[in-house]
C-alpha cells in the first residue's frame, strides 16, 4: 500500500487519467491531492467527478486551493469575481454548463468538505500554499494563508542554500515542526523545471499543469514519481492559464 501525493490539476482531466494509469494506482493506495483542481483547461467538472469517484474506492485526502475556494463559492452562492474569471474561472463555468454537472449536489458537497491542511502520523504536512505562524500550521491567524502564502516556499529555497549541516544545528522554526512538507500553488516551471523541487524538507509538487508543464504524482516514501504529458499536447486547441 502506497501513499501518493498529487500536484495542482487545473482542469486537466486527461492528465489526471494519465498519471493515475502511469503510477498504476489501485484501490489500496492512499491519495493526497494538494488542491487547485479547477480553472485552466476545459474539463474542471470532469476532474471533480473523477475525484469523487476515486473517493469511493480509495482513501483520499483533498486539500483546498485558492482556485477551489473561488469555485466553491460560485457553486454554492453564484458568486464570481473578476480575478477568478480572468484566471480560469470562465473555463470552469463553461465546463460545468457543458457537462451537465452544474446541479450535482455531490459537487457542492465536495468543495464544502475540502481540508485546509493534513498532517499524517509521521509529521508530514500537506497544504496547498503555506502558512506563516512560527508555532506551526495549526496556529495560523488567517485561513487565507493556507491557500495563498508563498513565504514558506521562498523561505525553504533560502534555507536550502544554507546547507544541511547548518540546518540540522539551527532549523528554520516554521519547518522544525514537520519531517516533510508538501505544497503546490507555485509552479516549478517558474524555476525552469517541470519536475518536483525539493528545498530543505519541503517538496513543491506544482509542476505547471495549469500552464505549459505536466501533472505529477509522487510516492512519499520512495520519492518515485510519474508524470503526464505536457498539458498543451493533451489540449492542443486550448491555451490553459496564461
Amino acid at each position: 500500500m502506497r501513499t501518493l501525493v498529487i500536484g495542482d490539476i487545473h482542469g486537466g482531466y486527461r492528465a489526471l487519467l494519465q498519471v493515475l494509469e502511469r503510477a498504476n494506482v489501485t484501490s489500496e493506495d492512499t491519495l493526497i491531492f494538494l488542491g487547485d483542481y479547477v480553472d485552466g483547461w476545459s474539463e474542471s467538472a470532469a476532474v471533480i467527478q473523477e475525484l469523487i469517484n476515486l473517493s469511493r474506492s480509495n482513501t483520499c485526502v483533498f486539500i483546498r486551493g485558492n482556485h477551489d475556494l473561488w469555485c466553491g463559492l460560485w457553486l454554492e452562492k453564484g458568486a464570481t469575481n473578476p480575478t477568478w474569471l480572468e484566471h480560469g474561472g470562465k473555463e470552469t463555468i463553461n465546463s460545468y454548463i457543458q457537462s451537465g454537472l452544474l446541479t450535482k449536489k455531490t459537487h457542492k458537497a465536495f468543495f464544502n468538505t475540502l481540508q485546509d491542511y493534513y498532517l499524517d502520523e509521521e509529521s508530514r504536512l500537506f497544504v496547498h500554499a503555506g502558512f506563516t505562524s512560527m508555532h506551526g500550521v495549526g496556529n495560523e491567524e488567517y485561513d487565507s494563508n493556507y491557500y495563498w502564502d508563498r513565504t514558506l516556499w521562498e523561505s525553504a529555497m533560502l534555507a536550502d542554500e544554507v546547507g544541511e549541516v547548518a540546518l540540522r544545528d539551527d532549523p528554520p522554526q516554521r519547518f522544525s515542526h514537520y519531517s516533510e512538507i508538501y505544497i503546490g500553488h507555485t509552479p516549478t516551471i517558474v524555476y525552469g523545471k517541470d519536475t518536483p523541487i525539493k528545498a530543505y524538507n519541503l517538496w513543491n509538487m506544482d509542476t505547471g499543469a495549469g500552464f505549459k508543464g505536466k501533472l505529477t504524482i509522487l510516492d512519499i516514501d520512495t520519492k518515485e514519481f510519474w508524470q503526464s504529458d505536457p498539458l498543451p499536447s493533451l489540449y492542443p486547441n486550448e491555451q490553459g492559464r496564461n
